[in-house]
């Protein structure tokens, strides 16, 4: 079974004292890549310097609802720029977060159309990030989204109705952990047989989001544990997990297109 953990954000603190052993036991649990996603300035020099420097690793370049209030034009120069490294492989994670407003709707939704249009224009997929806005998001992606290359919905844990949105768009559905739980994942895993096979990928978002069993262990989030994701993906679809894990291989290489 070999896997390719979609997101985590290998650059965190968490990882500072022992990253050399999460990347070997990610490789050892069958995690052949990773996408490390950078969401501001600073994070993103940090996955672009990892993914140089470790194979099987790729980074992304943006900057998250969250980080919104501390974009600029200058700042977007300098990530387009550094995403012209071949190492960088998808703009992300970016997109629109009313849930915490960390910064304020009108800076989201300002630097979120604006990275739309950097992405298209480098041809770069792009990394999605969603919560609480009642509509808008979907409503910005069907006006401003033009990228031929699509992208994926992160984290994805939203209705069904934005479920059949997103896949109409053609998006990739990003599955972390959120699916082993068994209250919260509940929802989730009524909708997972409506996805196209084509079009899922598993993601830890590590050190976010500890899948169960690893849950009850620890805290801390790494991306080994995509594998709990993948067998609990096969078991709501009631598929073969090594066939499922090779689909799911094939349609992330091709999201960010990895030969």
């Amino acid at each position: 079974m070999k896997l390719f953990d979609s997101h985590c954000h290998l650059d965190d603190k968490a990882y500072r004292k022992d990253l050399a052993r999460v990347i070997d036991r990610a490789r050892q649990a069958g995690v052949a890549r990773m996408m490390t996603v950078g969401v501001n300035k600073k994070t993103a020099l940090r996955a672009v310097e990892l993914a140089k420097s470790q194979p099987g690793i790729y980074a992304s370049v943006g900057f998250h609802p969250h980080d919104a209030s501390q974009c600029s034009a200058d700042e977007l120069d300098f990530l387009t720029e550094l995403a012209q490294n071949p190492r960088v492989m998808a703009w992300g994670e970016i997109g629109l977060d009313y849930n915490r407003m960390y910064s304020p709707r009108e800076d989201q939704e300002r630097w979120f159309i604006r990275q739309l249009q950097i992405a298209a224009e480098l041809n770069l997929p792009v990394i999605f990030h969603e919560r609480d806005t009642n509509g808008r998001f979907l409503e910005i992606l069907k006006t401003d989204f033009k990228n031929e290359s699509a992208g994926v919905v992160h984290c994805f844990s939203g209705t069904a109705p934005e479920l059949e949105a997103y896949l109409d768009l053609g998006l990739h559905i990003g599955i972390t952990g959120i699916l082993t739980l068994k209250a919260r994942g509940a929802d989730l895993r009524e909708m997972i047989p409506k996805i196209p096979a084509n079009q899922m990928v598993v993601e830890t978002d590590a050190p976010y989001l500890t899948p169960a069993p690893e849950k009850y262990h620890q805290r801390r989030n790494e991306p080994a544990f995509v594998k709990s994701v993948l067998l609990k993906l096969a078991e709501a679809r009631e598929e073969d997990p090594d066939q499922l894990a090779q689909i799911i291989w094939d349609n992330t290489n091709r999201l960010y297109r990895i030969n």
